[in-house]
């Protein structure tokens, strides 16, 4: 586990301390607002394209897919096992190529190049694009074939990505998408032609469509036909925190690198920041219970009243590419690929597995490295720690004081010059009115109109609020996990022995590493990391021996306590329900959220407590993981799915470390 075992070798990752100043980023609307959008959309487009490309049709590639050894081999050994005619298992292959494969086509991008650029005109200030970044996936893109990985906060992910690669001549990439698009009439179609490939959210143990997929992708790779795109986060985000990665399609793509098909590959982060997520109170609403609506063509027509207003502006930076090659070398043993013929599926050894798994933590460390944080986020952070409400002056100076702090952390911060803060805050303070009000100098969070929902109308409305002002807020927790989590084991400790600290901040990343994105096998590393931030703002002293909180220092560790206490008062809140509601009987993750809710609500109705974040589901279901992973509870697998149990003496043991002064754990093996 991360909070335990310690991985041998050099790390992957290495996270750059210094603070970042603004890099040269260049607002690609500045110049739709100044010529023609239908000359934009049909210039001539000429893009840079692999070495090695020789132009393929989207229906060639369905055909290389279908006769390749990969996919034949397939479909013998499944004709063989389900006794039919493997003409019978190959018409079944065609038809799941139709579902899936994309076909780019010239005339559907350059629809969404015009509709696109009056659309984004409407809804942002602005889109900045790292021109430094492009000149480096220019070069990328002509050496190995490239796979982009961005961050996936929004839908508008989807086609911004190749809007942007559009503006500047760029192969336009093939994307993954959820097969759920295919249900929007029209807008699904489109999506095929501009480059989206679907694929369904569960395989199964369907082995033809593994099958079938991983050839596919493979295929377009392979032969540098364009970048391929998908989201290692699997999903967007409802939170804004950056979720644990899946590693389906890394192992796919990382494939023809491991069979000597291909000589190198490129992945390469992409961060994409917002300043207002066209979603927000979608996701409030959907982590409170509230069914996610089905996506329809009919329900993007009637979301055309979000056209009049304002989401800010987007940052886009594209990262370093990474070589695989780099990445492999000295860390894996390619030689048993060439004792089986390539056609023949193989599962990976445990060497790839942590391979993959390593290579997944540092692209997404490195697009949360990367995110450009704006001032909302601080104001949002300060807001959440100063409930019900804030004088505005004194919002002013705590949101500056915490200006200052995350820039010594290394926080990527937007922050504008020709304004003074004053001016700052009140800008991003109408940007955001639908969260949060300047009333009579005190500024206060919105009563957000009351859904349905589970819990109780009043305590549903103060969560909306509380959630949607949370997920920014969330944004900047990831810059300050571990020197967070070092305050937090300060505090929790009492104590100012090193090792002691260090026990309980080894217990609390290992509890939370289902909510924030830690380098798996280097909590001692992410321990260092911490305390050398906070040594660097002053606020603590470290001695071979011993941790001391400076007098200036006591501020910072209890704001960085603050931050985190929503975290832990919640994990507290669902220990004490399953002691208290659950007694011997299995129950499904629905029930558990479902008990989760109930029982906090009547918290909440009462007084008991005033974590509203409790309610999210999403900190339901890490919690849920958490407590599988520390033996509390057992997650068997049954026919419909899994059903959870929980020991009550080892509930009984890990509520008492959530509660207790200092986390008992092993001995520390790593020397301090």
């Amino acid at each position: 586990m991360v909070g335990g075992s310690t991985r041998r070798g050099t790390p992957m990752y290495s996270k750059n301390l210094t603070s970042k100043k603004k890099y040269d980023f260049e607002d690609i609307l500045d110049e739709r607002r100044q010529s023609s959008d239908l000359r934009y959309a049909m210039r001539c487009y000429t893009p840079v394209v692999y070495k090695e490309l020789s132009p393929c049709k989207p229906s060639a590639i369905k055909t290389l897919v279908l006769h390749s050894e990969q996919v034949q081999y397939v479909i013998k050994e499944l004709s063989k096992e389900m006794g039919e005619s493997p003409d019978i298992v190959q018409e079944e292959a065609a038809e799941i190529l139709d579902e899936m494969a994309h076909s780019m086509h010239m005339g559907a991008i350059r629809f969404f190049a015009f509709t696109l650029s009056k659309l984004f005109k409407c809804l942002f200030k602005s889109i900045c694009v790292n021109e430094e970044g492009i000149q480096k996936l220019q070069q990328a893109i002509q050496e190995h074939p490239v796979v982009l990985l961005p961050s996936h906060r929004s839908y508008v992910d989807f086609l911004l990505l190749s809007y942007v690669l559009f503006t500047y001549d760029l192969a336009l990439p093939v994307i993954a998408a959820g097969i759920d698009f295919l249900g929007m009439k029209v807008v699904g179609e489109l999506l095929r032609k501009s480059g989206a490939f679907f694929m369904r959210r569960t395989f199964g143990g369907n082995k033809l469509y593994w099958a079938v997929f991983a050839e596919y992708v493979k295929t377009m790779l392979k032969n540098g036909y364009a970048p391929v795109e998908f989201y290692l986060e699997g999903t967007r985000s409802r939170t804004a925190k950056t979720l644990a990665p899946k590693f389906g399609l890394l192992n796919i793509v990382i494939d023809p690198f491991l069979k000597r098909e291909v000589f190198d590959i490129y992945l390469v982060p992409i961060s994409i920041s917002y300043e207002r997520v066209l979603e927000e109170s979608l996701y409030a609403h959907e982590l409170l219970g509230v069914p996610k609506p089905k996506e329809s063509t009919s329900g993007l027509l009637k979301a055309r009243k979000i056209l009049s207003e304002d989401f800010g502006s987007i940052h886009v930076y594209f990262g370093q590419p990474l070589s695989l090659r780099t990445l492999a070398a000295g860390r894996i043993n390619r030689c048993p690929y060439n004792l089986v013929p390539r056609h023949i599926p193989q599962k990976p050894s445990e060497e790839i597995h942590e391979f993959v798994s390593d290579v997944a933590y540092k692209i997404e460390l490195l697009q949360i490295e990367n995110m450009v944080l704006n001032p909302w986020i601080l104001i949002s952070t300060v807001l959440l720690q100063n409930l019900p409400a804030i004088n505005f002056e004194l919002l002013v100076e705590k949101t500056l004081w915490l200006k200052a702090l995350t820039q010594s952390f290394g926080g990527f911060l937007d922050w504008p010059d020709n304004l003074c803060a004053n001016k700052t805050v009140r800008s991003s303070l109408s940007l955001h009115s639908n969260i949060a009000s300047l009333v009579n100098g005190q500024v206060v969070l919105n009563d957000t109109e009351a859904g349905s929902g589970a819990a109780g109308e009043s305590v549903f409305k103060e969560a909306l609020s509380i959630l949607l002002c949370g997920s920014y807020r969330n944004q900047l927790l990831n810059v300050f996990v571990r020197p967070g989590l070092v305050a937090l084991a300060l505090q929790m400790t009492h104590s100012s022995r090193k090792e002691e600290v260090y026990s309980s901040f080894a217990f609390w990343l290992d509890v939370f590493s289902d909510e924030f994105i830690f380098f798996p096998g280097i909590p001692l590393k992410d321990f260092e990391e911490g305390c050398y931030l906070l040594t660097k703002c002053d606020a603590i002293q470290v001695t071979p021996q011993q941790i001391f909180v400076t007098e200036k220092g006591s501020d910072v560790i209890a704001f960085l306590t603050g931050m985190f206490r929503p975290f832990v008062e919640a994990y507290q809140i669902i220990c004490r329900y399953l002691s208290k509601e659950v007694a011997t009987e299995t129950f499904s993750e629905k029930q558990f959220i479902f008990g989760v809710r109930s029982f906090a609500s009547q918290l909440l109705e009462t007084g008991s407590t005033q974590c509203y974040e409790v309610l999210s589901s999403d900190l339901q279901k890490n919690a849920l993981a958490t407590l599988v992973r520390l033996d509390v509870a057992k997650k068997i697998k049954m026919s419909n799915g899994f059903t959870y149990s929980v020991s009550k003496e080892a509930l009984g043991r890990t509520a008492g470390m959530f509660e207790s002064r200092i986390p008992v754990r092993k001995p520390v093996a790593a020397r301090l």
